[in-house]
């Protein structure tokens, strides 16, 4: 057994919202400038590269998987998915849309706000990742519900 939990109440998914709308509404995340948000990001998937064997050692016994495939391929695939999305982080832009003269259209996007998100059992670590990274690379606040 890697610890024990205590199953969430309908309270405390209400706090974990309210608490990231707080954060998303008076937070800095969403306000920081994109290409800042990136290098945060950037720095997360160089942290896990540095913790490499510990992050495996914990997802191998999260889901019973073989310690060498978590090592060669959830982790370094996780820090790849982070690395691509602080690439794009500033790169979220809107449109110029043609439209009938006289008038000017365009799209403008922003982050959306709180983002719930569900973790299936199976490669919880990468799964995690597809889902976390976009998100955070938008400026969005994440509620996040494990396995």
């Amino acid at each position: 057994m890697i610890c024990q939990t205590v199953a969430g109440t309908p309270e405390d998914i209400d706090f974990a919202v309210e608490s990231a709308r707080k954060a998303f509404d008076e937070g800095e995340w969403r306000s920081m400038d994109d290409y800042q948000r990136g290098k945060l990001i950037y720095k997360l998937a160089e942290l896990i590269e540095q913790n490499t064997e510990w992050l495996a050692y914990f997802e191998s016994l999260n889901n019973g998987k073989p310690f060498s495939l978590a090592k060669n391929e959830d982790v370094p695939f996780s820090a790849m998915i982070y690395r691509y999305f602080a690439g794009e982080a500033d790169k979220i832009k809107g449109k110029t849309l043609p439209m009938c003269k006289p008038f000017f259209g365009m799209t403008r996007k922003e982050p959306i706000g709180v983002v719930a998100q569900i973790i299936p059992w199976n490669y919880p670590l990468l799964m995690m990742c597809w889902k976390v990274a976009p998100a955070l690379a938008a400026g969005c606040t994440i509620v996040l519900k494990p396995a």
